[in-house]
């Protein structure tokens, strides 16, 4: 097997920046889920609630990230913020500090979504724990649900789509890494394997919602609610919740890249 994709998202809920290569830190890859919007509470908002956030696109320059939508101009956003006015945010049921982005940005992303809201990043300094019931003292997460990778075959994606009337991208499914090869759902059970140079362990595979019915162009869901409800049909286990995927942490740091092979070691 090898790395067919390598992708990041850096405003939570947002569209994906493809990458050919990337370092690996022990929250993830740099810049993914860095920042979150929230509402006037410090609730995180997604595209399970604003599903226009899907369409949002960002660009990585230099020292900033470009944010684009339709009918808005470009947002720009220094990687390393310049002041550091925090706020106490929640992504479900973590509490944490976060680093606001400014007025601009919360006016910008407000009018987008026709709700007050604001910005906030996660900076380098601010740490947010694995749920320990699967990662390990230490394990840190960004603004992502729960992990700092998520894996998936083109096998499975290609399973799902012989299911489908009409087959779906991988997009739908926002994972960090792809893989080829391997038969569908195989990892499922990956425990532990290396990419390249780096190693990760597989800790829990991933929980689906309603997110993977927005189509990630128009930002509208689908009224069929596919392709959950077929893989509600088939990937639904008995205590609860329809899976798809693998979430990864590290257990080591270097660079892997797309073409790179994927070993399972246990």
């Amino acid at each position: 097997m090898q790395v067919a994709e390598l992708n990041i998202y850096p405003i939570k809920s947002t569209r994906r920046i493809a990458l050919a290569e990337s370092r690996v830190l022990p929250r993830g890859l740099p810049w993914d889920r860095r920042w979150m919007l929230v509402d006037d509470q410090g609730r995180f908002i997604t595209a399970r609630q604003q599903s226009r956030l899907a369409t949002v696109q960002s660009a990585l320059r230099d020292d900033v990230l470009e944010v684009s939508a339709a009918g808005l101009g470009v947002l720009r956003l220094p990687l390393v913020p310049a002041e550091r006015c925090m706020t106490r945010v929640s992504v479900w049921r973590d509490s944490l500090q976060a680093v606001l982005a400014g007025a601009a940005a919360d006016a910008w992303f407000s009018e987008f979504l026709g709700q007050s809201c604001r910005l906030v990043q996660l900076t380098d300094d601010l740490v947010r724990g694995v749920n320990p019931q699967y990662g390990q003292p230490g394990d840190e997460v960004s603004f992502a649900d729960g992990y700092p990778l998520l894996l998936i075959s083109e096998a499975s994606l290609a399973d799902l789509n012989g299911r489908l009337a009409r087959p779906v991208e991988m997009r739908r499914f926002r994972p960090n890494l792809v893989v080829d090869g391997e038969l569908p759902y195989a990892e499922d059970g990956w425990r532990r394997l290396r990419v390249g140079e780096v190693e990760f362990a597989g800790v829990k595979n991933c929980s689906r919602c309603i997110f993977t019915t927005i189509d990630p162009d128009s930002g509208e869901k689908d009224a069929a609610g596919e392709p959950l409800r077929t893989l509600g049909s088939y990937r639904r286990r008995p205590q609860g919740g329809v899976y798809f995927g693998q979430n990864l942490i590290p257990r080591s740091g270097g660079v892997i890249r797309v073409g790179d092979p994927v070993t399972v070691l246990d």
